[in-house]
């Protein structure tokens, strides 16, 4: 395998340069964060949108730890052991979305291979605890694949989260280079059982990234796949390599390519789709509408 810590990082194209605020905004979200001891996959992925999102006082809340069991090798969040689980992290996140006064939250975790359930439970408190100090919120779980345990992907579908995001990363050829223990195929079945599972009283949400040397036809593939177990969302972004100890960028898609991207998937039968350079898979995520009997639906 080839040092790619040594190689050039390459120039920005000007579609991917941005002005970072500062702003009040930006202060009193940290502020807020800090104090309820709280991590955000903003800070820990290295997120390119941490300063937009947080001066327009909103952020992706990662549960059970900072320490991830699995090292990916697009992701800037830190391998280590995990500690123990916080008991009162659910009701510190439940408190944060009601000071903030969010009508949609995006819950995010590391991957807790260590613990029997993979921290479903953890999710599952948490999304309750969200709910009940901010009724009618809208609640997305970003989630692990929990190595397609059935009881675990349950386990959360049991707290009622709106929308069910589990992403699949990358095409099939360069998803065992790409992810770390993590498969093309179980991801696909973790969305498929969501499916059977909760039916159409859910929406199934993915993400996709671009520029890590997937061709047209493949991400196509991918993008049918994901429709084929059901899948109703479809975020498309740019790959920007975190540190030089990350898979290197291969290509900058440009916004004309995502918006053509964006434009096959709704054709697919994407319900919603976010495409472009900036776009991740909490970006904007309250810009997508529920059906206004969804509730109505819930099981």
């Amino acid at each position: 395998m080839n040092d790619i810590s040594v190689q050039p990082r390459p120039r920005l194209p000007e579609w991917l340069r941005t002005k970072l605020p500062t702003t009040n905004g930006y202060l009193a979200t940290r502020t807020l964060l800090d104090g309820l001891r709280l991590h955000t996959v903003c800070e820990s992925a290295k997120c390119p949108n941490q300063f937009e999102c947080w001066s327009k006082g909103t952020a992706t809340f990662m549960i059970a730890g900072d320490h991830c069991t699995r090292a990916c090798r697009f992701c800037a969040v830190s391998t280590a052991k995990p500690l123990a689980l916080e008991v009162d992290e659910p009701s510190r996140v439940a408190e944060a979305t009601r000071r903030m006064k969010l009508k949609h939250v995006v819950i995010t975790a590391v991957a807790r291979d260590d613990l029997p359930d993979g921290g479903a439970e953890h999710f599952r408190q948490t999304i309750e605890a969200v709910r009940e100090a901010n009724p009618g919120i809208v609640i997305e779980v970003l989630v692990p694949d929990f190595l397609d345990r059935t009881d675990s992907i349950d386990c959360v579908l049991a707290a009622r989260p709106e929308i069910y995001n589990h992403n699949l990363e990358t095409v099939r050829r360069l998803t065992p280079s790409v992810r770390h223990r993590a498969t093309y195929d179980r991801s696909l079945s973790v969305l498929r059982k969501v499916k059977e599972l909760r039916g159409d009283s859910i929406y199934t949400k993915s993400g996709i990234m671009l520029g890590l040397g997937e061709t047209e036809e493949e991400l196509f593939t991918a993008m049918k796949d994901l429709r084929g177990v059901g899948c109703d969302i479809l975020t498309l972004g740019q790959y920007l390599q975190p540190t030089r100890n990350h898979l290197p960028v291969v290509e900058f898609v440009s916004p004309a390519r995502f918006d053509e991207y964006g434009k096959t998937a709704e054709l697919m039968g994407f319900v919603h789709v976010a495409s472009g350079p900036m776009v991740r898979s909490s970006y904007h995520a309250d810009e997508f509408d529920l059906r206004p009997d969804f509730r109505v639906n819930i099981k």
